[in-house]
């Protein structure tokens, strides 16, 4: 009975102790939101709750990964203070004069003129158009991506690299070490064999001290063939139904002029991160007809703040009259969630287009625990309904669009390397808006008195995955 007493005695005494450890801790090392989900574990199970945050709750980096990023930052910066020409400027007071210099000093690239810009809608169009550009290689071909399947696309991409690297094309294949874990295990040493680079970013297993936090993830997909196009969008390197029963539609952008050359330094910033190993990258790239001004937007846990995060918002805050904001994920932080709010109480016409269906169940119960608030601040919220949409872009007013990688999620806001590419062109802006208008016609607007209508099981499990925000 004594032993048991004390073990007992000992046992609660440990719990508390947890308890007090991590509410003088977590607060201090994660954002007020994270904390609040992480202290609410912690609470309920300090014995499970504690290892996992000591695993996952906070988005370190090792120290030898964020010095190289800032190494490779600097190399960016001089190289574009050698090509004054390049440089785009927008017209003064405007929206664009606002955008520019934050995400430069952010992000580190400049806007530059005399891009072609290609929105590409169609998911098998877009993929042969990166494969025939991968059989005309003559140089190089630099491909990183999140996710590459061991299935029909996966085996085409292989062989396209395979006969490229015939040619004595240099090829280098960079990928999320967990996002394509199929195709790394299916293609790495069969494409090694033919010379073809093949690197794992951010491996898992017992590596995964030397890179950092378990459930970091390479998020962007970019594809640089020879410095003269290049690719970056939503989509990955898999069948169109890579999840059964959730066929995506995605939106990739086809790039020419010398942003080309600016996707390229991302690509050699990522390979010298996971392999030491530096690249020749060529800034100076032909200016085109197109005159499309662009400029990068790289984001993650290797730069000093949250870049895609504070773009978004920035962006919210400046529309005027309109702003459209797609993605298949959205799980707002509490900057992004206020900053829609405001915008729509402000007379700002906001319109969310999310995907019906969602392949990530907890995330859509999160999700749907924001409708409420938003619809009474008049945010307009549409639910596509004939694919998964997994596109992520976003317009404001005529002047601004946004492409790329990034979702309006926590993890892509916090944990994710994602990139995006803001166009400053009417022109572009006005494609996109027509692309926006195809989802709407194939939505379903939220209407607020109907969705209260849902019934309560519904809405409890919606507050309840939402105080998971800070985990997913």
């Amino acid at each position: 009975m004594l032993f048991e007493w004390l073990l007992g005695s000992w046992l609660l005494l440990l719990d508390w102790l947890i308890r007090l450890a991590a509410l003088l801790w977590i607060p201090s090392r994660t954002t007020p939101g994270a904390a609040r989900s992480w202290l609410l574990l912690v609470g309920f199970v300090p014995l499970l709750g504690l290892p996992l945050y000591l695993l996952f709750g906070h988005p370190w980096l090792s120290r030898q990964r964020v010095q190289r990023q800032a190494e490779a930052s600097q190399v960016i910066r001089e190289e574009q203070a050698l090509q004054p020409p390049l440089r785009w400027t927008p017209l003064p007071d405007t929206a664009t004069a606002e955008m520019v210099p934050l995400v430069e000093r952010q992000g580190d690239f400049m806007p530059v003129h005399g891009n072609a810009v290609e929105l590409l809608t169609d998911y098998d169009g877009s993929l042969q158009a990166l494969l025939d550009d991968i059989d005309q290689a003559r140089d190089r071909v630099h491909l990183l991506y999140y996710l590459m399947f061991d299935d029909g696309v996966g085996e085409l991409i292989a062989q396209a690299l395979q006969r490229a690297a015939a040619r004595g094309v240099q090829c280098r294949l960079l990928l999320d070490a967990v996002g394509a874990k199929r195709g790394l295990r299916r293609y790495r040493h069969r494409l090694q064999a033919v010379d073809v680079d093949v690197r794992a970013m951010l491996p898992g297993g017992l590596r995964w001290r030397r890179s950092g936090r378990m459930d970091l993830r390479n998020h962007r997909k970019i594809a640089v063939i020879d410095n003269r196009v290049g690719y970056i969008g939503s989509q990955n390197l898999a069948q169109a139904e890579f999840v059964p029963g959730f066929p995506n539609r995605e939106l990739v952008a086809r790039v020419r002029g010398p942003a080309v050359a600016h996707l390229e330094a991302v690509f050699a910033s990522d390979w010298y991160m996971e392999t030491g190993q530096r690249l020749e990258v060529m800034m100076v790239e032909p200016v085109c007809a197109d005159d499309v001004p662009t400029q990068l937007l790289p984001s993650g846990p290797a730069y000093p703040f949250s870049n895609a995060r504070d773009a978004v918002n920035a962006l919210i805050h400046l529309a005027r009259r309109r702003i459209v904001l797609v993605t298949p994920y959205f799980v707002p932080d509490e900057a992004t969630l206020s900053a829609l709010r405001i915008a729509a109480l402000s007379g700002v016409q906001v319109q969310l287009i999310l995907s019906a269906s969602n392949n990530q169940h907890l995330t859509a119960w999160a999700q749907e625990a924001y409708y409420d608030e938003l619809l009474r601040a008049g945010v307009r919220i549409a639910l596509y309904e004939p694919h998964f949409l997994h596109a992520k872009h976003l317009t404001v007013d005529d002047d601004i669009a946004l492409v790329g990688s990034i979702n309006l999620d926590i993890r892509s806001f916090a944990l994710n390397a994602e990139i995006g590419m803001l166009c400053y062109a009417p022109s572009l802006v006005r494609q996109l808006i027509d692309i926006e208008a195809d989802y709407l016609r194939q939505s379903r607007q939220l209407d607020l008195e109907a969705w209260r209508q849902r019934p309560a099981w519904r809405r409890s499990r919606e507050g309840i995955a939402r105080l998971a925000d800070a985990l997913m």
